[in-house]
């Protein structure tokens, strides 16, 4: 750097015992340099895909509960195929900055992403409304939305606004009970203790086949969909090496999830 320093005849870096920053002369020749830096390792990337050879770091994120049942299982096989590839899985039903946290891909439903970032969807996933037959017994099955009110649910990351379709149209419905979580396992597991109803995604219990005491209620009322989606975080220079292995779960996950979300394996509830 300081023979870069000297080269030009500026500084660019403010040096302290314990910290570096870019000077402004920093900052503008990074701004103008960091396109070429991009394309040079675009054609790099590009010349060592064209072998066929993936290798180098993807990050990934998904959700806890989807991600160990759809994603995780896919792992293997991509590994399989890419020996020299190397996988950082993140799973979290937090809300991630993906620039900020260095993911390259986020595997999310329906997501809210910044106007920078691609989205492709690769399958549709319904609503469905659970709980258990140790619940009903307890308190009776709700007959309408509106009879929610009286029931005990279970509010998953602050949602208590529950929506649902039928003869009068669209309309929410707001929900509440003595069990909240920012995770689509505790909401799960607290169905299958007899705590209360939930509302979940069918792509996050496919896989999970619902034991005999546990049912799905109101699905006359149920007409709205979640899109799953594979995003990345940036439309500028995207490595091959991500861009193969977004291609590899669009494929992967549209044939595992079929049109509706729902999966073909046969693992039951834990």
């Amino acid at each position: 750097m300081g023979a870069l320093e000297r080269r030009l005849g500026a500084q660019l870096l403010q040096r302290s015992t314990r910290v570096v920053n870019l000077t402004d002369a920093g900052r503008t020749y990074f701004q103008r340099m960091k396109p070429l830096l991009d394309e040079v390792a675009h054609a790099d990337s590009e010349l060592m895909g064209s072998t066929g050879e993936l290798s180098g770091l993807v990050r990934i994120a998904a959700s806890a509960t989807f991600g160990r049942l759809h994603v995780l299982p896919l792992v293997p096989k991509l590994l399989a195929l890419h020996p020299k590839l190397k996988l950082d899985l993140q799973l979290t039903d937090g809300v991630q900055d993906l620039l900020a946290e260095g993911i390259d891909i986020a595997i999310r439903i329906s997501p809210t992403v910044s106007p920078d970032a691609v989205v492709r969807r690769v399958a549709t996933t319904a609503m469905v409304c659970v709980a258990s037959r140790q619940y009903f017994a307890l308190h009776g099955f709700p007959k309408t939305p509106e009879d929610l009110v009286h029931h005990n649910c279970l509010i998953f990351n602050g949602i208590n606004q529950w929506v649902f379709n039928g003869p009068r149209g669209r309309r929410s419905v707001t929900v509440s009970g003595n069990l909240a979580s920012n995770t689509v396992e505790t909401i799960l597991s607290a169905v299958h203790a007899g705590v209360g109803i939930g509302m979940f995604n069918s792509a996050s219990l496919a896989g999970e086949r619902l034991e005999s005491d546990v049912c799905r209620v109101l699905e006359a009322f149920i007409g709205q969909t979640r899109d799953v989606c594979l995003i990345w975080p940036s439309r500028k220079f995207i490595p091959v090496r991500v861009r193969q292995v977004t291609e590899f779960f669009a494929s992967e996950l549209s044939g595992r999830l079929g049109p509706n979300g729902e999966s073909d394996s046969h693992d039951a509830v834990r």
